[in-house]
This record gives C-alpha cells, structure tokens and sequence, in this order.
C-alpha cells in the first residue's frame, strides 16, 4: 500500500480530493456529467500512439543519426538536450526523457559519468520547457486547450513568448558550462529495418489525434480507428497506456464538478484568485504537481492565459512539481553508481534558477504589455 502511494501518489491526491467533496454532494446521476470525454479519449488516443513510435524506436533512431555528429562532450549533451525539447512538443514530455534517458545514461557510462547529473537535469527541465509550446505536448495543456476552446494560434501566442525565454535560458547554461573538449566517438544503433511501412501507418493515427486536438475530427471517431487500429496491428499498446493518468483526470473531475455544486466554496476561491492565478498555479504545482493544478484552478477562473503559464511553468521547482521530473528521477536512479542526493541538489539549484527567471519574464511581459502588443501576433 504504501509503495503504491508513492508510486500514483497524484491518483491518491485526486481521489482523496473526489471522496471528501462526495460528503457534501452525494454521488448522483449528474456524476457522469461531470467528465469531459473528450479530453479522456484524446489523451488514450495520444499515449497507444506513441506508444507505438516508442517500440519502433523512432526516438532512438533519430537520437542516434544526431549524436553520430557529436565531436566532444560539450556538443553531445547540446545535442541531446535539443532532442528532448524539441521530441517534447509532439511525443509529450514524459515520453521524450523516457526515450532519451536511457540513452543518455548508456553513453555516459561510456564516456565518463561526470556530467550525467548535469545533462539529466537539464534534459528534463527542456522537456518540461519544451512540451509547453504545443497543445499535445502535456496532458495539462491538453485539458486546459480543450477547456477553454482555445485556438492554436490564440495557444500560441501565450506559450511561445515564454518558451522562447525559457530556450534561450537553457542554451545559455549550455555554453556556458565547462562541459569539455573530451572527443567522443558514438557509433549508430537504431535503424528502422523493415517497419518504415508500419512507422506511417502511426504517423497516420497521429495526424488523426492532431485533427481531433484541433477539432477538425469528432474525438469518437478517432477513437473508433485508433482501438480498431492498435487491435489488428499490436493489442500489446494496451498495456503501454498509464491508466492511473486517466484515473487522476477522472478523480479530478468528479472534485471540481462537486465544488461546481457548492456556490460559496466557488465563489470564495474565485475572489481569491483574482490577479493571483499565475502565481497561484506556480505554488500549486510545487506541491500537487501541474496536471491536478491545471484542473483545479480551471474551475475558479476564467483567466486561460496566466492558469496555462502558472502550471507549465509551474512544471520547474520541486521534483514533484511535474510527473516528468519524477520520471527522470526515477530513472537516474536505477543506473549504477546512482547518487540520489547529489541529484537532488543539482535538480533543486537549476530548477528553482529557471524558475524564477522565468516567472520574472512572465511579470514582465504582462508589465510591459508583451501579450497586447502586435509583436506576439507577428510573431506567432
């Protein structure tokens, strides 16, 4: 029991929170209501299709053509901290340090373990970064897309200013670190063999779920081809899919359609966010990670551009803050000669640095009216 607490402890977060509210609202009929579809079927879709790009070893592959091009140390590891930003965007955040950080381990205990803390941390805080910029990069953008019937360009133009900060933040760490000119020679491991035919068929569903995000395709038709699909071609994706994530979101969603019914609990938070929901989803995030913040918050505020930057910002701080922090974490330490400690003070320096950087760039912006200007719209 107490392993499996720690393990979902987001699901036990958002059921305990579900149990408490069903004391004031009685399970009822309306229940069902309270869920949005859409959203758990999207989100279903998305993660049996990278699934699928993940046994194809698609991340691997292209991993593999880049760091073939890596001449000393310090170009690898910009080079595999641009991969996992820019993989974020499309296969999601946790999947890209998934892919990457076995990767990243097995080369540097070839190479030397010396700057292995260094360039996991700053994998995943790119991937974390990154995965802010596109509506399917994590499930809180996901939701949050949806909820509030945003528009890709209108999505856009919140993230991009910040992602582009954050970027440039994490390339400068880059160059500046003292990374070394120690030759490396990695030779290429992956090659698709004869699966290419199988590859694009995936990047069909994929393109199907894309259409679904942007609702050009009804969610139920998607799932339709995409279950008929993985059915035929692989049921073993089905065991791939993180059900405790559809768990947390329905648990989530039972919470907040409860506090819906209760008008003075609604009405009491929404005064109180009133200019403090950035920050508000920065600090929530810290302690019961961004997915189950972005969901909260949602309900008491009708501010989508300063709820989505609270929570994917907010996805930097403590381990916790985002389920992808806890992924690399546990991958880290599961190599040998593993220092938890160590990684912990390495993640909490850098983490907490960008973070606050970045939350100072989003007072900024809205100080120096970035987001009404017509540069963003020119830009984005």
């Amino acid at each position: 029991m107490i392993n499996f607490v720690k393990q979902e402890y987001v699901l036990v977060i958002a059921s305990v929170f579900a149990i408490v509210t069903m004391v004031f609202v009685p399970p009822n009929m309306q229940y069902f209501t309270y869920i949005d579809y859409s959203v758990i079927g999207l989100l279903f879709c998305l993660m049996v299709v990278v699934a699928g790009f993940s046994e194809l070893g698609v991340l691997d592959f292209i991993s593999t053509k880049l760091i073939t091009k890596a001449r000393n140390i310090k170009i690898l590891i910009i080079i595999l901290v641009n991969c996992v930003f820019f993989s974020a965007m499309l296969f999601t955040n946790d999947v890209a340090l998934i892919a990457f950080i076995p990767i990243t381990i097995g080369i540097f205990n070839s190479v030397g373990r010396e700057k292995l803390i260094f360039t996991i941390v700053l994998e995943t805080i790119a991937a974390n970064l990154g995965s802010m910029l596109t509506p399917i990069g994590n499930p809180q953008n996901l939701y949050l897309f949806s909820y509030y019937h945003l528009s890709l360009l209108n999505f856009i133009k919140i993230v991009l200013p910040v992602g582009i900060i954050g970027y440039i933040i994490i390339m400068g760490v880059l160059f500046a670190s003292k990374s070394g000119n120690t030759a490396v020679s990695i030779q290429q491991r992956s090659t698709f063999g004869n699966k290419r035919g199988l590859f694009s068929y995936f990047v069909g569903l994929f393109i199907l779920c894309v259409l679904t995000v942007l609702r050009i395709l009804d969610y139920r038709i998607c799932v339709f081809i995409v279950m008929i699909s993985i059915v035929v071609f692989n049921r073993g994706l089905f065991k791939k899919v993180d059900y405790s994530l559809l768990l947390t979101f329905v648990a989530f969603f039972v919470f907040v359609g409860n506090i819906g019914q209760l008008s003075i609990v609604k009405d009491a938070f929404s005064s109180f966010l009133i200019d403090r929901v950035f920050v508000t989803g920065v600090l929530s995030s810290q302690v019961i990670s961004n997915v189950p913040a972005a969901m909260m918050l949602s309900q008491f505020t009708n501010d989508a551009r300063n709820i989505l930057l609270g929570v994917n910002v907010g996805g930097l701080g403590t381990p916790i803050a985002s389920l992808a922090s806890l992924i690399s974490f546990k991958l880290y330490t599961k190599s040998e000669g593993a220092t938890p400690v160590k990684y912990l003070g390495v993640f909490t320096v850098y983490n907490v640095t960008i973070l606050l950087l970045l939350m100072l760039a989003v007072f900024l912006f809205n100080f120096l009216g970035v987001y009404n200007s017509a540069l963003i719209y020119l830009v984005s």
